[in-house]
């Protein structure tokens, strides 16, 4: 928990830095051009068995600047968990090796970094858009099983594009956001019953805007 807790306060230190650098870029800094968004998010593996299929234990957290009318830039973090339940059966582990248990695995997700939005519609209540997110990945897998555990801890490059709508009820600042998106990080992981090269995710967000 202590280490989660350091790589959260890391990736929030990350995310602060590249907004600053995005905002000290800029000549004149309007209040107006700032959004920050908050997401609720849903997450399904793609290129792998190893968690279910769909998961909601996740959440988005972004805050972009518009250099230009079609150009918002900024940062990103999010994080994602996935969990399976296997029952009881004989794994083998070697030649030599078996292991009869039942397991509890769980997938933890945490990118980081650039962001960018391409609004594709901006004199509307409902503003569709394309987007890209691009930067660091951490993830942990664990099998849980009897007493012990199997937890492996890995960094990559990830890169996720999505494509969204930020609807404005009122024509005001703030809204409702929702989005859907695939993401790919070159992450490798060991687990329990052999390795995972690369993790592959489609998902959708739904939340608010500032």
């Amino acid at each position: 928990m202590k280490k989660l807790n350091r790589l959260f306060r890391q990736a929030a230190v990350a995310v602060g830095l590249l907004v600053a650098g995005v905002t000290q870029s800029s000549a004149q800094v309007d209040m107006n051009k700032f959004h920050a968004i908050v997401d609720w998010q849903v997450n399904s593996p793609l290129s792998n068995d190893f968690t279910e299929k769909m998961s909601g234990w996740g959440m988005n957290f972004e805050v972009l600047y518009d250099v230009h009318p079609n150009v918002g830039l900024g940062g990103f973090m999010s994080y994602h968990t996935n969990h399976k339940y296997v029952g009881r059966e004989t794994l083998s582990l070697s030649s030599t090796e078996a292991l009869t248990t039942d397991q509890q695995r769980s997938a933890f997700q945490l990118p980081f970094g650039l962001s960018a939005a391409f609004p594709l519609v901006n004199n509307s209540i409902a503003k569709p858009y394309l987007g890209v997110k691009t930067g660091a990945m951490y993830a942990q897998y664990t099998t849980y099983f009897g007493t012990g555990g199997v937890q492996h801890d890995s960094w990559g490059y990830y890169v996720s594009p999505e494509f969204g709508v930020r609807i404005h009820p009122t024509g005001q600042h703030w809204g409702l956001h929702i989005a859907g998106y695939y993401s790919y990080a070159t992450n490798h992981v060991q687990t329990l019953t052999g390795e995972i090269k690369g993790l592959h995710n489609l998902g959708f967000r739904l939340g608010v805007i500032f």
